[in-house]
């Protein structure tokens, strides 16, 4: 993806998006239909002490991990829970080597009556067997991945933040972690899942420090062959809002199929929102009503303006956020911490 110079501004932006201790723990029966599903989940009874008001998206070392491991045979073992830390390669690993490996996020949030919801972890699990195949890759089942997502959350229940404090992130790893010297598939593979309790998200690459540097918040990429075309806002989605119109770059093999993204979608249409995924012009973004980027990390988060070949546009709304966007973030934070009616079927309790 090129980068033309197209940035979003530091002081409009939203969401600033640039936008093992003794525990006590009880265990749940589960029938599982797959001997790599667990039969009982550990879960964590205290919360642990944090200061959850100036929580930011960093790595917080929580209590445990998942690991399982994939021989030759293509099957994966009956995953554990082990102490967080780190994990054994040898030099020669697949993913060490021709980066053999790929990543997953999801959340987990608190309710207001402790228990804990996942969103959408199916989708995640969905996208991991597709990107893992077009990798030569074996990837867990779907039954297993979610499986091994609330194994985890469980066992680290106490580092979910309260209700509106934040959130659990949900970092699923599936890497070549078996010796190869020679180009071609690993001969062992290990998924790994590892969580961290964050707040707002930052993340710094090498456009964005650029960007920071100008006064920038972030960098918008278009596309590589016509330097027109909206792709991505650095790892989030972008939708351009136009009337009642809502439009979003087309899923074409360069932007990342986004589950929040697809989610936005579907809240909007429900509302009677006109969505439409296809290719969109950095015309159409200097003409918008307002602009708005989806993610995992920072879920929906609106832009104040937007600097193009040195032209500024800003997004005019209540303090920098646009109604629609307040609107879809609301609706979709409200599913996701279990505030409202979950009629889509998208939640998943775990206690």
């Amino acid at each position: 993806m090129a980068h033309n110079g197209c940035f979003a501004s530091t002081d409009q932006i939203q969401n600033h998006i640039y936008s093992m201790p003794s525990l006590q723990y009880k265990a749940h029966s589960k029938v599982g239909c797959q001997a790599s599903l667990a039969t009982k989940y550990m879960e964590t009874s205290e919360i642990v002490d944090l200061d959850w008001e100036n929580l930011g998206f960093g790595l917080v070392h929580t209590d445990f991990m998942y690991v399982a491991k994939c021989g030759p045979d293509g099957n994966f073992s009956k995953g554990e829970m082990l102490p967080f830390g780190p994990i054994a390669l040898s030099p020669s690993a697949g993913v060490l080597n021709y980066g053999q490996g790929l990543f997953e996020g999801l959340k987990a949030y608190r309710k207001t009556d402790g228990s804990v919801l996942l969103f959408r972890p199916e989708e995640n699990a969905i996208r991991m067997r597709d990107g893992s195949d077009r990798m030569c890759m074996p990837a867990p089942t779907v039954e297993q991945f979610v499986d091994a997502v609330k194994q985890t959350v469980l066992a680290n229940k106490r580092w979910v933040p309260p209700t509106g404090k934040g959130s659990l992130y949900i970092r699923p790893l599936l890497i070549g972690s078996g010796e190869i010297l020679g180009l071609a598939p690993a001969p062992e593979y290990t998924f790994i899942i590892y969580v961290s309790p964050v707040g707002n998200y930052f993340k710094v690459l090498k456009a964005q420090k650029i960007a920071k540097q100008k006064g920038y918040s972030d960098v918008l990429y278009l596309d590589a062959v016509h330097n027109k075309y909206l792709e991505e806002v650095s790892s989030c989605n972008i939708f351009v809002v136009k009337g009642n119109t809502i439009s979003t770059p087309a899923i074409e093999g360069t932007i990342l199929p986004g589950i929040t993204r697809k989610s936005i979608i579907e809240v909007a249409q429900s509302k009677g929102f006109k969505v439409e995924e296809r290719p969109v012009s950095v015309d159409e973004l200097l003409d918008a009503d307002e602009v708005f980027c989806t993610g995992t990390a920072v879920v929906v988060s609106p832009v104040g303006s937007i600097t193009y070949m040195g032209k500024r546009v800003e997004y005019k709304g209540n303090q920098g956020v646009g109604a629609l966007s307040q609107q879809l973030y609301t609706s979709l934070t409200s599913l996701q911490m279990g505030l409202a009616e979950d009629r889509m079927g998208w939640t998943v309790q775990l206690n």
